[in-house]
């Protein structure tokens, strides 16, 4: 009875938390040690904290983005979303790379604002009488994004995400299976072939 004292009561104790939930994707910091992409994100985090504009914590979130998620852009479909209306002569903005495209015969004057554009994509560009600026030229030309537009490619133009989805061979899906070859010997079985059982 007398060491009845020494334990406290179980209503007041308290509870062990589960710490299991508590990591959260989300990057403060390029994951790159490339020099002049931190001093950009130097840039560009003075920007978005000493500014209004919600364009400079777009940039600096991109920034910060996996390779993945930065898809590249091709100069067809940056010609084609800088033909909508109200905005010629804006400058267009990509946090990622600016790519050829053959099928384009035609590359109208543009002017651009990119991390990287590719060798033969920069000539075209400036043949046409177009321009390239850096990010540091852009903070400097429209240090709150004014007169440019923000554009990114399609991120699920990888050809990893075809094989995303619901298992091939279910009805309704159109998922891309992980098959070694398109041929007679595979894949070509039971549900494949009315002879074999039955042909989905």
């Amino acid at each position: 009875a007398e060491y009845m004292g020494l334990f406290t009561d179980i209503s007041k104790m308290g509870i062990d938390i589960s710490h299991r939930h508590k990591r959260r994707v989300h990057r403060k910091a390029p994951k790159s040690d490339d020099i002049y992409l931190k001093l950009l994100v130097k840039l560009y985090r003075f920007l978005a904290r000493r500014t209004n504009a919600k364009f400079n914590k777009i940039i600096l979130k991109r920034l910060f983005m996996s390779k993945t998620n930065r898809p590249p852009l091709s100069i067809a479909r940056l010609t084609r979303m800088m033909k909508k209306p109200g905005r010629d002569n804006k400058l267009a903005v990509c946090v990622g790379t600016i790519t050829d495209d053959l099928r384009l015969l035609k590359v109208p004057k543009l002017k651009i604002c990119a991390l990287k554009v590719t060798e033969r994509a920069r000539g075209r560009i400036l043949k046409a009488g177009g321009e390239i600026i850096t990010f540091d030229q852009l903070a400097l030309k429209a240090p709150k994004g004014k007169n440019t537009v923000l554009l990114q490619g399609c991120r699920k133009a990888r050809e990893a995400y075809r094989h995303f989805g619901k298992a091939p061979g279910v009805p309704h899906s159109h998922t891309k299976p992980f098959v070694r070859s398109k041929g007679r010997k595979f894949e070509k079985a039971r549900g494949r072939r009315s002879s074999r059982g039955y042909k989905a």
